[in-house]
């Protein structure tokens, strides 16, 4: 008997040593791959300081995901995500469609800056639609050689925030959530800067949105003209980017 439960233990023992193990290597795999093919598809900075995800339910998190303004801008980053978490369907990451059941992500933080005729979120948007679907498009691939595609069923963003402006007159304004769902999925999955490039597309209202709220509190330091620059900006990115999304 004690022979049989000495065994065990060390089943046991190895079992959780091998799901410790597991989960370190898919968070490595997932921070390299991030860190690898985010600046190439933005044409920005892109650093994912670190990831975790469990082999045994699919519950994960990214942690300290941070991308850098498009060149022309200021040395703040574009923006500043914290944390990230995610539901992936279990084992899916390791194939070449990787199914994401939801992408929550909580308080991020987003720097919106103008030059009445621009804007660092419109210049991220096109560096991104310029490279999507074009032969030169990085592609991650899986293990069988083929593309790695995802599928992201729900994607959450709550309680973010947006600065409008730099330094220390910089407005810190409120930004409406945002809720897509099933993206991807009729496609039989989309590639990261596909996926990229929808959620950006569906974000940019909203960061329009809360700077919209900053019209009032902007003419006495930027002057009316700013804000009409900021309101025109707004609703020029609206339309070359526009796309349905669900609150």
């Amino acid at each position: 008997m004690k022979k049989l439960l000495l065994i065990g233990g060390i089943i046991v023992g190895l079992g959780i040593v091998g799901v410790v193990v597991t989960s370190f290597f898919l968070g490595n795999i997932v921070t390299a791959g991030v860190n690898r093919f985010g600046p190439q598809i933005t044409q920005t900075s892109v650093v994912l300081q670190s990831a975790s995800i469990s082999p045994l339910n699919g519950s994960g998190t990214l942690s300290g995901l941070v991308v850098g303004n498009p060149k022309g801008w200021s040395e703040a980053p574009i923006c500043a995500l914290g944390k990230i978490h995610l539901d992936v369907q279990p084992f899916s990451i390791l194939g070449d469609h990787v199914i994401i059941n939801e992408i929550s992500i909580d308080a991020p933080e987003f720097n919106y800056e103008t030059k009445i005729v621009a804007s660092n979120v419109g210049d991220l948007l096109k560096n991104i639609e310029a490279l999507t679907g074009s032969a030169s498009t990085p592609q991650a691939t899986a293990k069988n050689g083929k593309p790695i595609k995802f599928e992201v069923k729900r994607f959450r963003l709550q309680n973010g925030w947006v600065r409008v402006g730099v330094g220390p007159a910089a407005l810190k304004l409120p930004m409406p959530p945002l809720s897509l769902d099933n993206l991807g999925t009729s496609e039989g999955g989309i590639t990261p800067d596909q996926l990229t490039f929808a959620i950006m597309r569906a974000l940019t209202p909203n960061i329009i949105a809360a700077t919209t709220q900053a019209a009032g509190k902007l003419v006495p330091t930027a002057g009316a003209a700013a804000v009409e620059g900021v309101k025109q900006l707004g609703a020029g990115i609206k339309g070359m980017f526009g796309g349905e999304k669900k609150e």
